[in-house]
């Protein structure tokens, strides 16, 4: 059997499961680095909580729970960014429908939750993390009403 007959095999050796086990799903460097300049800004977040939705358990990397916004950090490959995202040229049987189905799940968890009525922000691995947080901190500020005094 090849890897084009399944589309949900298993990885082809056991180095390559072991490499795949290892690659973190949380506390990426990208992550890190925004939820720092978040806190620095005076922003409360948690960190990946999975929601419990009509269709759908959504795990945004960032969550901000009273203005119901949730942040996924995506990386260029995984997630097949149009700029950097690439198919690759090994073992594509395997790749192609492993990628495809990341970013089904992706629009899958978006729509989950904009149904639910949350805000969706989608922040690529290759933007600054700078720039990434200052648009989430815009809308945060645009979701949540001023304080009063």
């Amino acid at each position: 059997m090849t890897p084009s007959d399944n589309p949900v095999m298993t990885p082809t050796t056991p180095g390559r499961s072991r490499n795949m086990a290892a690659i973190k799903r949380r506390d990426t460097k990208p992550e890190r680095a925004i939820r720092s300049l978040l806190h620095a800004a005076g922003k409360r977040y948690r960190v990946d909580v999975r929601l419990q939705l009509e269709n759908a358990r959504p795990r945004p990397d960032i969550l901000f729970t009273r203005a119901q916004v949730a942040v996924f950090v995506d990386g260029c490959f995984w997630h097949c960014c149009p700029e950097h995202g690439r198919q690759p040229n090994v073992n594509g049987g395997y790749w192609g429908p492993k990628l495809e189905r990341n970013v089904s799940r992706d629009r899958a968890a978006d729509e989950a939750l904009r149904s639910a009525g949350w805000t969706v922000v989608r922040v690529w691995e290759h933007e600054t993390p700078e720039s990434a947080a200052k648009r989430i901190i815009a809308i945060l500020d645009a979701a949540s009403p001023a304080p009063k005094r």
